[in-house]
């Protein structure tokens, strides 16, 4: 991907959108769109970006607003799920993107079950690595962040200790959900937007936007999915257990799944490889 955090800028009804891409502008090959989940942005893909580009995909990775987004959105946005799900359908359109392989991880994965929920058009293929599903939308203990997140005070309290790197790789914050070391400057990035009350406003209305049942709702209606689905499940993940990643597949009328051995939640950054094998394989 460009060296550059965020490589481009689009600008779309409820805000500036950064996207960084990859992978030759002429392909032949349908786009790929990422997905990231909370607090998290789109370099979460930047290797597995990398990897497709060398087999000539085309990708793009917005950075959402999950709470690490470089940009407020302006104050009339919707911030809930459903609201970030019409945004990245909104950036398909702008985008003019077709036929499109669409990509969620953790939070993502749900905003992606949204985005099939509401206009499957452009999409013309589906792979999910270990994410929210159903009623659990965030699996415990992330319930509790989502609580905090509600507060911008209480967050705006949390930032300084967020600058420890220590503190950011523990078992308190993102340390679980990947298998090898973090790169602190990634992580840095992450958090570095809550130092701003703009940003901290927007991530306090997205976790009160966030809503189990609303999710549990969608999943009602996954079995109507006419795209393909491949989902591929880390199986050490302690927050995305295998038989709940089996359950989410059978809830798709067509859908494969594949188990990664020692794959945690971020099987982006842990598996590229395999992640972008089964996004070559969907295409």
């Amino acid at each position: 991907m460009d060296a550059a955090p965020h490589a481009e800028v689009l600008d779309l009804p409820p805000g500036q959108i950064s996207y960084r891409v990859a992978g030759p502008p002429d392909s032949a090959r349908p786009p790929v769109v990422f997905l990231h989940g909370l607090l998290v942005d789109g370099q979460l893909w930047s290797a597995v970006a990398a990897q497709l580009a060398k087999q000539g995909v085309r990708s793009y990775a917005p950075t959402l607003p999950l709470g690490a987004q470089p940009t407020p959105m302006r104050p009339d946005a919707d911030l809930t799920p459903r609201g970030i799900a019409r945004l990245v359908l909104d950036f398909l359109v702008a985008l003019d993107l077709r036929d499109i392989t669409l990509v969620g991880n953790d939070t993502g994965g749900a905003i992606a079950q949204f985005v099939l929920d509401a206009d499957p058009a452009r999409i013309g293929r589906v792979v999910l690595t270990n994410c929210d599903g159903f009623d659990v939308f965030p699996p415990f203990p992330f319930t509790l962040l989502v609580r905090a997140l509600r507060h911008p005070a209480l967050v705006a309290a949390l930032v300084p200790g967020l600058r420890s790197a220590r503190l950011r790789h523990s078992p308190l914050a993102f340390g679980p959900l990947a298998s090898r070391p973090f790169d602190p400057q990634l992580t840095r990035a992450w958090v570095a937007p809550l130092a701003n009350a703009d940003i901290r406003r927007d991530t306090a209305r997205l976790a009160r936007g966030i809503d189990p049942a609303d999710l549990l709702d969608v999943s009602t209606r996954l079995g109507k999915i006419e795209v393909p689905v491949h989902i591929l499940w880390g199986d050490a993940d302690r927050f995305f257990r295998v038989d709940f990643g089996r359950r989410l597949a059978a809830a798709f009328a067509r859908a494969t799944f594949d188990t990664v051995p020692g794959g945690r939640t971020f099987l982006p950054l842990d598996h590229p490889d395999r992640v972008a094998a089964t996004i070559l394989r969907a295409a």
